[in-house]
C-alpha cells in the first residue's frame, strides 16, 4: 500500500525540543492509515505571534493555540491528492505539556495526529464525533508506543 507524502516544514522558532520531520511524518502516517495513499499534507511548525495571528484570523480567538488544521480544498486529477495543513505551536505545546505532566514526545504526537486526524475528516463538534474521534487518537498514539493523553495527569511543578 502507498504511504501518505508528507511535506515537513519548519517555521518561526521551532527549538531544540522538536522532534524530528522523520517522526512527526511517522506520526502524521500512523494518524492517515490507508487513507494517506496518495495524498500529501505539511506540517508547519510556528511561533506564538503566528499562531495567535492564524487563530484570531480563522477562529476568532485572539491568543495562540497549540494546533490547527487548514483542509486543502479538493482538486480532481492533482497527484498526490493535497489533505492541507497542520500548523504546530511548540510554546503552547511545550506549557501544556507541563502544566498536564505528560511527556513532551507524548504531547507532540498527540497534537500531530490530532492535527492530521482532522484533515482526514475527523472532528470534535458534538459529543458523538468528539468520542469517535479520541477513540482513533487513543488507538493511534497506543499503536505508537504512547499513553492515553486523555487520562488527566497532574504536574506538580
Amino acid at each position: 500500500m502507498p504511504r501518505a507524502a508528507l511535506d515537513v516544514e519548519c517555521r518561526g522558532r521551532a527549538g531544540a525540543a522538536t522532534p524530528s520531520p522523520a517522526r512527526i511524518t511517522r506520526w502524521a502516517r500512523a494518524a492517515l492509515g490507508a487513507r494517506g495513499a496518495g495524498c500529501e499534507l505539511a506540517v508547519q511548525i510556528v511561533g506564538p505571534a503566528r499562531m495567535r495571528e492564524l487563530n484570531h484570523r480563522y477562529r476568532g480567538k485572539d491568543r495562540p493555540t497549540n494546533v490547527l488544521s487548514f483542509p486543502a480544498a479538493a482538486t480532481p486529477g492533482v497527484k498526490p491528492q493535497p489533505l492541507g495543513d497542520v500548523v504546530i505551536c511548540p510554546a503552547v505545546l511545550r506549557q501544556e505539556a507541563r502544566v498536564q505532566g505528560k511527556p513532551m514526545d507524548a504531547h507532540w504526537a498527540h497534537l500531530v495526529v490530532h492535527g492530521v486526524l482532522h484533515l482526514a475528516g475527523f472532528d470534535h463538534e458534538n459529543d458523538a464525533d468528539a468520542k469517535r474521534m479520541e477513540r482513533r487518537e487513543i488507538a493511534v498514539l497506543r499503536a505508537l508506543g504512547f499513553p492515553n493523553p486523555y487520562v488527566q495527569r497532574v504536574s506538580h511543578v
